[in-house]
């Protein structure tokens, strides 16, 4: 993978100069700085939070631990790392810089953050400074300036074949922490055991992972950010939502799964006919695809099932103008993914900002542009019996329409999420997802 990486590298960074070329001259900028932070420390207390790197820092290079680096661009000129290695016995000293992006970058190595200043750029009133405040160093504060950022976060949308190879490692690294996750709740272990068994399997830690890993049994996947853990199992385990996913030189992968006990057969159904479904939504991953007009879609999709399963008594397109659609599916179709794991750039109108409004009555959806070649987000629809909303359904007149002693039946499995990171194509789309599942 490593030779495959050093190939693909030389052009991912010549696509990020041209970017950063033109996102300097919108904003009359002569060089583009990059901090790639600092720890916070937690309040009244000596004890840092996980450091998380500038995504801008990472997209440059493959380096997520090294608080107080900066990179510095001036178009027409080698990028410059300015690496952070202290003198320090307290704590993992960062490893010299390595490996096959190093020959790329003229590289400065700082044993204190303040020795930085020395190797940035003099004018500073010239320079797009990106980061968050706490990696200011004297002067050098970060100014984040829109017309920079609003280019270089729409072209990031776009990845790279370089970018598209992290991915789908950071895929293959998530779905054999999947199937263990799977053979553990198969087994019948607790919440926790199950998250311990995928830490096992995916070998990061939990600070590592793009996101915190989702792990509910039973009911408790009716919550839809559900992180407690449970340390001992239930008494049955019925049915196993997971949604968790992996890092590769600072690269997501978002993947989500729902399994139904042996015995749970009618829950089975309603998960196969979801994964249909989502299936169909994939395809649709295409240039051309208006990512709002697919997250509808897969509204009068999900609607469907549940009246071809008994669960409403109406027609689709009724369940999605009523709403009723949205108390069983109560979140967006997706997002992008890449850098992060809700990658930015989803509701930009174009090179210049501006916003895509998201279509009246779903609030949650977190991507509106229209989809394009080398752009990868996620296709997570989902069914679920969630106590709230469906208290708020009953007080509504649709609810004459709605099966309840079915819905009331099927609130012991929770819900259904199914997720895969889709790339898209000029005619065919590549699940990442699945081609792991697929070699796994």
């Amino acid at each position: 993978m490593t030779d495959l990486l050093a190939k693909l590298y030389p052009d991912h960074l010549a696509a990020l100069k041209q970017r950063s070329d033109a996102a300097l001259a919108r904003g009359g900028h002569d060089h583009l700085v990059i901090a790639a932070g600092q720890p916070r420390i937690q309040f009244l207390d000596d004890r840092p939070y996980p450091f998380a790197v500038n995504p801008h820092f990472k997209h440059w290079l493959p380096v997520t631990k090294a608080p107080g680096s900066w990179i510095v661009y001036t178009p027409g000129q080698r990028p410059k790392l300015v690496y952070l290695q202290p003198h320090d016995y307290w704590h993992v000293v960062p490893d010299a810089p390595a490996g096959y992006w190093v020959e790329h970058f003229e590289i400065a190595i700082i044993r204190e953050a303040d020795e930085a200043k020395a190797h940035l750029p003099k004018d500073i009133a010239r320079c797009a400074i990106i980061g968050e405040d706490s990696a200011a160093i004297g002067e050098y504060l970060p100014n984040n300036p829109e017309s920079v950022l609003n280019y270089l976060h729409w072209h990031r949308a776009y990845k790279t074949d370089y970018e598209l190879g992290m991915m789908r490692v950071a895929s293959k690294l998530g779905v054999r922490a999947h199937r263990a996750a799977e053979a553990a709740f198969r087994n019948g272990a607790s919440e926790y055991d199950i998250n311990t068994a995928y830490l096992n399997a995916v070998h990061e830690t939990e600070n590592e992972l793009p996101y915190t890993n989702i792990i509910a049994l039973n009911q408790h996947g009716a919550v839809l950010h559900y992180m407690d853990l449970n340390r001992a199992p239930p008494a049955h385990s019925n049915s196993f939502v997971i949604d968790a996913g992996a890092s590769f030189h600072g690269y997501a992968s978002d993947i989500t799964r729902t399994y139904a006990a042996k015995q749970a057969g009618e829950f089975q159904a309603l998960i196969d006919a979801v994964d249909s479904a989502q299936k169909s939504f994939v395809e649709k991953v295409q240039k051309g695809t208006n990512y709002a007009d697919l997250h509808l879609h897969a509204h009068h999709a999900l609607a469907g099932i549940l009246r071809d399963q008994g669960f409403i008594r109406m027609s689709a397109e009724a369940a999605v103008a009523s709403g009723v659609s949205s108390a069983f599916f109560p979140h967006g179709l997706g997002h992008p993914i890449g850098l992060q794991v809700h990658d930015v750039g989803g509701f930009q109108k174009d090179e210049g900002g501006g916003t895509i409004a998201k279509p009246p009555g779903h609030p949650y959806l977190r991507m509106t542009r229209t989809l394009e070649p080398r752009m990868v987000v996620t296709i997570e629809p989902g069914l679920y019996f969630i106590d709230m909303l469906l208290a708020e359904l009953k007080a509504k007149p649709e609810a004459k329409d709605v099966a309840w002693d079915k819905v009331d039946y099927f609130r012991q499995y929770g819900g259904i999420r199914i997720e895969d990171d889709v790339a898209c194509g000029e005619t065919m789309p590549e699940n990442l997802t699945r081609d792991a599942f697929s070699a796994v």
